[in-house]
């Protein structure tokens, strides 16, 4: 069974993939800062690397609660293995928190049907060895040679100082077989420090590790930052450290993250979150009892069992609202039938060995103090009641992060389905939505996007028209706040409710106006003052741009289309280069010295490969294949098609491809002098130069088609609305978000933009600001949710799309002059675009100041208006 990666899983993989390539060639620090460069958030880190351990990569990917950071550190097994260690089976120390954790990982790695497990068997086939690390000595050292070996620890067994009374650091006669061959005064091992065997190695796992230098997976890495944790990685000596964490450390090398929308869209994760207060714990309770019976019964209606659950967090044993008191409450109050109640706290266990998926299980409502155990998982949990005065944030976080995965990681048919739903009291929770907002940042979620997926219902009798009630802002002040000097139709939007509590909920529902706004927060004391203030800010254009109803209708976007045979089609690369089309023995079967040359030295191979350099120790690990086993088992043949297996492409048909392969390594054998049993050892290395060969290839045949078919009259090219790009409402997830102080109603998606750089934001503005611009959306590569124009390598992802009032798109890409020189083929397609939409489009290469002095503001202005003529006529 094969599991495909969520697109954002493919391109985090991607991503690892291109570093550690870099890295193998240039060093991690340079591959490093290449790899985030033009990021609006990642651009501005440094890299850190681990003091002793230099040559090592060691790189953050950060995932939010549910984003399947385990599969992804399955996925990343393979990828490291190959980009990077050049090992076909890698010896790997996967680290997590506990023992819990542990036990559950090893069993998903192990598991017939698990994903985990499935993905390393797509990868290494039945060559996989899982074992915990306190069974070390069960490895072979055929095991290590020939199987991809993963080894689970904690961070616990490995952090010991006192390293002689652990398993992990002690000498083992059993691991004698491991050290064969190896000097015995080998540095960088450890050795015994006394005894007949002093000086010498000892024959323990941490030097059977430091030895063959193992990719370390780090798992919920923000639990493993320490001096002490660095201490043993320096022993282990891994060649690369991999973190996987929803809330790294500030100084973790964060090479990609990944934003909740983007969770959401892959329906990994339920949300928004509907957060509902309510004045007391019994109200609470009722009202989340009422909405699990709602959607449960919308469940009824899909096609897939879900039965939704309700989690409960009550408050510990001396206090008011404990579990005793809300199990009472439940049973006589709101006649739940305790078969459908259970208890999960230290001394009640009532879900230990209970399967809530099945079908005939009967709980609904399960009560809980602190967390549920580690590693408990129950995607049917939708419902997150609160009525504990003091709640620990960690347990909120654990228990919020049950609530928010999304049954079977697909979307429901019902919207109600897909989100997740909060009930909390005021006496518990007086400031829920900032609360709830400082949970969700800590779980991992970007401070706008807290802000952006929680929603609150309407307050009792406020206008609910327009879409607006969701978009009430509230504060909790402790005194009522004196209203004065404010206009009628400002106040309307007002509401000032006195709790029993004796405090007061101040609630703010869409747009007042600046005068309004200031002489409201002049009245509240600093902290609700500052968090009113903030919310404000933060939400304004959303109120706005819900009220306008900018997505009413359909934002269409003519896309670029060849007319073969007659028929209309978009001009994507596999119809301007169908497969079959182009032939590889085209191009010349051979690798020229510039593009791989091998100088043997007398313990290493040093590779030249495209103006970078490759060293590769004869010692160890770095050693491919044992010497003695290539005059009897490999020849040319044999060598060819092992490469030619691992570096297909969809492109090419195999045949051709092993026959190219085969050309190429007879012409390094026979002409440029290079032995087949080096060639055999540097197997991996000489994978990487092939397929940058072949893909250069197919480059090269794409650019030729992109210019006959695009750029003469060949063939008629149209930019057609036949095949429009439509932006989806329902999906905006940018990599990173736009924060500034200066706010953007006309944007298509309510109350957020995706990032921008100080140039890339004065061009938005002279976008918004111009009266001529009805809607807009900052474009966000490079995903299907963003429009392209095909480039010859690629897609074109121009920066900003406008609609216009007089229905034409204007399509607006900003260049800084330190890019201009290499925009040229951008600007010419754009062009193309345009010339080929009859004046239904339009575009502009825009820079900051012009061959003719205009700043960006006169450029869209100037480009609008002088095409008005060439519009087509009912357009204006």
């Amino acid at each position: 069974m094969s599991f495909a990666p969520k697109r954002y899983q493919a391109e985090a993989l991607e991503a690892l993939r291109k570093f550690l390539e870099a890295a193998r060639l240039r060093g991690a620090d340079a591959a490093f800062k290449s790899a985030i460069r033009g990021d609006t958030v990642l651009g501005k880190q440094d890299y850190r690397a681990v003091q002793g351990l230099e040559d090592a990569p060691y790189v953050c990917l950060r995932l939010p609660t549910g984003g399947g950071k385990t599969y992804l550190a399955a996925c990343s097994v393979k990828t490291v293995g190959r980009a990077f260690l050049e090992k076909k089976y890698p010896l790997v120390v996967w680290l997590v928190p506990s023992r819990i954790i542990a036990d559950q990982t090893l069993k998903t790695l192990t598991t017939s049907g698990n994903p985990n497990r499935e993905e390393l068997y797509e990868a290494f086939g039945d060559q996989v060895r899982v074992v915990k690390m306190e069974d070390f000595a069960d490895l072979r050292p055929q095991d290590i040679r020939d199987r991809a070996c993963i080894v689970i620890g904690t961070f616990a067994s490995s952090r010991v100082k006192e390293t002689e009374i652990r398993k992990v650091y002690a000498h083992n006669e059993n691991l004698e077989a491991h050290f064969a061959g190896i000097p015995s005064d080998l540095d960088g091992l450890e050795k015994h420090e006394d005894g007949p065997s002093k000086g010498k190695i000892k024959f323990s796992f941490i030097n059977l590790l430091a030895l063959h230098r193992p990719l370390a997976i780090v798992d919920e890495a923000h639990n493993a930052q320490s001096g002490l944790s660095f201490d043993v990685m320096r022993r282990m000596r891994p060649a690369c450290i991999l973190e996987f964490t929803a809330t790294p450390a500030k100084d973790s090398n964060i090479l990609y993250f990944v934003t909740a929308a983007e969770l959401k869209k892959e329906s990994m994760i339920k949300l928004p979150i509907m957060l509902t207060q309510l004045p007391t714990w019994q109200e609470s309770i009722r009202d989340a009892l009422l909405a699990r019976k709602r959607i449960a019964d919308l469940a009824l209606n899909e096609p897939d069992f879900v039965r939704p659950l309700m989690l409960i967090q009550a408050e510990d044993m001396d206090c008011p609202v404990n579990v005793e008191v809300v199990e009472k409450y439940l049973v006589e109050n709101e006649r739940i039938e305790r078969t459908r109640l259970a208890i999960a706290t230290g001394n009640q266990r009532e879900l230990d060995g209970v399967d809530l998926m099945k079908k005939d299980c009967q709980i609904e409502v399960v009560v809980t103090v602190k967390a549920l155990k580690e590693g408990w998982d129950c995607p049917f949990a939708y419902i997150f009641c609160s009525v504990a005065t003091v709640h620990s944030p960690k347990d909120v976080e654990q228990l919020l992060g049950r609530v928010l995965r999304m049954p079977y990681a697909t979307e429901r048919q019902h919207p109600d389905l897909n989100r997740a739903y909060a009930f909390v009291s005021n006496t518990a929770w007086p400031d829920a939505i900032s609360q709830m907002h400082d949970r969700l940042v800590a779980m991992g979620f970007d401070p706008v996007e807290a802000r952006r997926f929680v929603e609150e219902p309407p307050l009792p009798g406020m206008d609910a028209s327009g879409g607006l009630p969701q978009h009430t802002l509230q504060v909790v002040s402790e005194e009522s706040p004196v209203l004065f000097g404010i206009e009628e139709a400002d106040l309307k939007k007002i509401q000032v409710i006195k709790e029993e509590t004796g405090t007061y909920r101040v609630a703010v529902t869409g747009v007042i106006s600046e005068h309004a706004e200031k002489a409201l927060l002049a009245s509240l004391s600093e902290k609700p003052r500052q968090a009113l203030s903030e919310k404000l800010a933060a939400r304004r254009v959303e109120i706005n741009a819900v009220a306008k109803k900018v997505q009413a209708t359909p934002f269409l976007v003519p896309q670029l289309c060849l007319r073969l045979d007659g028929e209309l089609t978009p001009a994507t690369h596999s119809v301007m280069l169908p497969p079959g089309s182009w032939k590889l023995s085209e191009f010349p079967a051979e690798l020229t010295p510039e593009e791989f040359t091998v100088r043997e030295t007398s313990d290493s191979y040093e590779i030249d490969v495209k103006e970078d350099h490759i060293t590769m120790k004869h010692l160890g690990q770095q050693t491919v294949l044992p010497l003695n086993d290539v005059p009897s088992a490999w020849d040319q043949n044999r060598l060819a098609r092992e490469i030619a297996k691992e570096i297909i492409q969809p492109f090419v048909r195999f045949p051709e491809l092993l026959e190219f392969v085969r050309l190429i390594v007879r012409n390094l054998i026979e002409r440029r002098g290079v032995q087949l049993t080096t060639l055999v050892r540097l197997i991996y290395p000489l994978e990487k130069v092939l397929l940058e060969k072949l893909n250069r290839c197919h480059e090269a045949a794409q650019e030729r088609a992109y210019q006959r078919l695009l750029f003469t009259e060949d063939v008629p090219v149209e930019t057609s609305f036949d095949y429009a790009f439509r932006f989806d409402p329902k999906n905006y997830a940018p990599h990173d978000y736009y924060r500034g102080p200066y706010q953007f109603p006309k944007h298509f998606y309510p109350g957020v933009v995706g990032a921008m750089d100080d140039e890339e934001i004065e061009c938005a503005k002279a976008i918004e600001e111009n009266s001529m611009v009805k809607r807009w959306v900052r474009n966000v590569p490079p995903n299907e949710d963003a429009f392209s124009i095909p480039r010859a390598r690629g897609n074109f992802h121009p920066d900003f799309v406008a609609e216009l009032v007089d229905e034409r798109i204007f399509v607006i890409e900003y260049k800084g002059g330190h890019l201009l020189a290499d925009a040229q083929q951008d600007k010419n397609i754009g062009e193309r675009w345009e010339e080929k939409s009859n004046g239904r489009a339009l575009f502009l290469m825009a820079v900051e100041s012009d061959n003719f002095g205009r700043d960006v503001k006169r450029q869209v202005a100037d480009k609008i208006e002088k095409s008005k003529a060439a519009a087509p006529a009912g357009l204006h």
